[in-house]
């Protein structure tokens, strides 16, 4: 593949000013490990709620979609789309309560909610647990991503020291930028990362399309390769297929949103949460995420995966559809844009987990464990060396995969059970450490079996299926068998995060002696409507929206304007509903 002198010419620009701006950055996150990993809690919503909408753009991403695209239809991006029930979750049940633990990372949260030792316990162990090999499975298939673009523009041939070469490359830029920039540069390159891919990603559908002959002939075409009853466009599972659909179906929308871990924020999320300016941020951030996730994106990369399936019928690895046709229909300069918008979302995804997988490594285990009274200095420097040997590790991980899908499948997998364990710590005094313990351990250890029993390794509802009841049982189990957290822990914690009274009842009694004036100072972000009817009002609204956005697109006009309206609506109610003060502007 030839690239010209223009394209080139972005592709360097960029990396020259992403460069540049970790060398801005590099005194004001060597100050300490908060400007380092929560940029000193300073971020506004938008710049907060927009790093985490770029972060999830990564190289892996769009590749992903159109491989759940070409093997499921549209329908297929249920895999994902289940999710939108726990991202509402976290914007009106959890963003509040995060911000105001005034923590580092949501590990620290284990000994701001447990006590003794198997509270220190489960934080160094999930400090490492999370921060290496599973934050490095994560990297893993974004760095595959990248290799499998880099590899097929370049036309460099497919073997294990290519591969490596690649992963060096590409690692070597990343991680020379986070090194020195902390969280300030991740997040400012995160702004300008997301403008250029949405760009970049518009650009390429609307081109794919027009080459094609527009909606209409594509919708011919796709009847012309897979017949008339193809369903690819339908939006939901054809239950017609048998009763595994209906399975399936069942299980993204009954099980794995709320079962899986992180279902109050995943890391980077919270991460963002901790370094919005207050609670009203924090909240909005995590909100304008939800909409830009769920409703701006998908469908760009959903058209060109429909495009590719009928310029390329016969793909062998459906993953490659989408740079195939990047590389085929963009014009000099666009493809440039696309390229570096590719790199520069590889680069924000990296950055980010390597950055917030340094902070567990610093914070919660370096630091609390081993060197608790160092000089902030002392810290950045532990913090650069975790982000080097993270980045280390993501590398020779991503040697290890050959399909961005199914290693999402199995990280899933692998959490599965925690999420109602990580709902009730917020909302019952009687969850102790253990409790959470217990589920890890026993996701961990029945999601390796199924991943490998011959009558499952292949089925994921019926992963999800064994998985989450069994690790529930285990950590009921465990929870009453074990003794609970000490009541000091327990009011200190309440007074501090004022969870709702529901599951407090006897702990709200003790903490009832908190002053007058801290509670005047704590910020009021909620509104008179109950948390839960937001969150149903606001799931209505995303869904009403994406599928709006997508019926309109592919010509289906009436269904569509209802779907709009039925998001205007839910969208004007939302509005209304938000915080508009904090309690010391009243």
């Amino acid at each position: 593949m030839n690239i010209s002198f223009i394209d080139w010419a972005i592709v360097v620009g960029y990396i020259l000013f992403a460069l540049g701006l970790g060398i801005y950055f590099s005194k004001r996150a060597g100050k300490n490990i908060n400007e380092f990993f929560v940029s000193g809690r300073n971020l506004p919503w938008w710049l907060a709620g927009t790093s985490m909408v770029a972060t999830t753009f990564a190289a892996d991403t769009p590749l992903a979609v159109t491989k759940l695209v070409v093997e499921d239809g549209i329908a297929g991006n249920w895999f994902w789309w289940n999710a939108v029930l726990s991202g509402m979750l976290a914007t009106f049940l959890f963003s509040r309560l995060w911000r105001r633990s005034e923590i580092i990372t949501d590990v620290e949260f284990t000994e701001l909610r447990y006590s003794g030792p198997s509270a220190s316990f489960l934080r160094g162990f999930r400090a490492l647990y999370i921060g290496l090999p599973i934050n490095c499975i994560t990297m893993g298939w974004v760095i595959l991503a990248m290799q499998k673009i880099v590899v097929l523009t370049f036309e460099l041939p497919d073997d294990t020291n290519t591969k490596i070469l690649v992963v060096m490359g590409c690692l070597l830029i990343a991680g020379i930028y986070c090194v020195l920039s902390g969280f300030w540069g991740v997040v400012i390159t995160d702004l300008v990362q997301f403008g250029m891919a949405m760009v970049g990603s518009i650009a390429l559908a609307i081109i794919a399309v027009n080459k094609i002959g527009g909606i209409g002939v594509l919708k011919e075409k796709l009847v012309d390769v897979y017949g008339a009853e193809h369903g690819i466009l339908n939006f939901t599972p054809d239950f017609s297929a048998g009763e595994m659909a209906i399975i399936t179906f069942g299980v993204y929308l009954g099980i794995q949103w709320w079962a899986s871990n992180d279902v109050d924020g995943t890391g980077f999320v919270k991460q963002r949460m901790f370094s919005a300016q207050n609670e009203r941020h924090s909240l909005l951030a995590t909100l304008w995420f939800n909409i830009a996730h769920y409703t701006v994106r998908p469908w760009p990369w959903i058209l060109v995966a429909l495009v590719a399936m009928v310029v390329y019928p016969d793909l062998h690895d459906p993953e490659l559809g989408y740079p195939m046709l990047m590389l085929d229909y963009l014009p000099v300069g666009l493809l440039g844009l696309m390229l570096t918008a590719f790199l520069a979302a590889f680069m924000s995804t990296i950055d980010t987990h390597l950055n917030w997988g340094a902070s567990y490594l610093v914070n919660d285990f370096y630091k609390r464990f081993f060197k608790p009274e160092a000089t902030p200095k002392h810290y950045v420097a532990a913090s650069r060396i975790s982000v080097i040997l993270i980045m280390l590790i993501a590398g020779v991980t991503s040697l290890f995969m050959t399909s961005i899908t199914e290693a999402w499948k199995f990280l899933i997998a692998l959490n599965a059970g925690i999420g109602l364990v990580q709902i009730l710590r917020w909302y019952w005094w009687r969850i102790n450490a253990w409790s959470e313990i217990s589920a890890m351990v026993a996701s961990l250890i029945v999601s390796i079996i199924v991943f490998v029993h011959p009558a499952t390794k292949d089925v994921f509802a019926f992963q999800m299926l064994i998985i989450v009841p069994v690790s529930t049982v285990v950590w009921i189990v465990v929870t009453f068998l074990t003794e609970p957290v000490s009541t000091e822990t327990l009011t200190n914690f309440y007074k501090r995060v004022r969870p709702s009274k529901m599951g407090w009842t006897l702990i709200a009694a003790e903490a009832k002696e908190a002053s007058d004036e801290t509670n005047r100072q704590n910020l009021q972000t909620d509104s008179k409507t109950p948390a839960l009817v937001n969150w149903v009002i606001g799931v209505i609204f995303i869904y009403s929206f994406l599928f709006s956005i997508g019926k309109l697109l592919l010509g289906f006009t009436g269904t569509g304007l209802i779907f709009l309206l039925i998001a205007i609506i839910t969208g004007i109610i939302m509005y209304k509903n938000l915080p508009r003060k904090e309690r010391n502007d009243i």
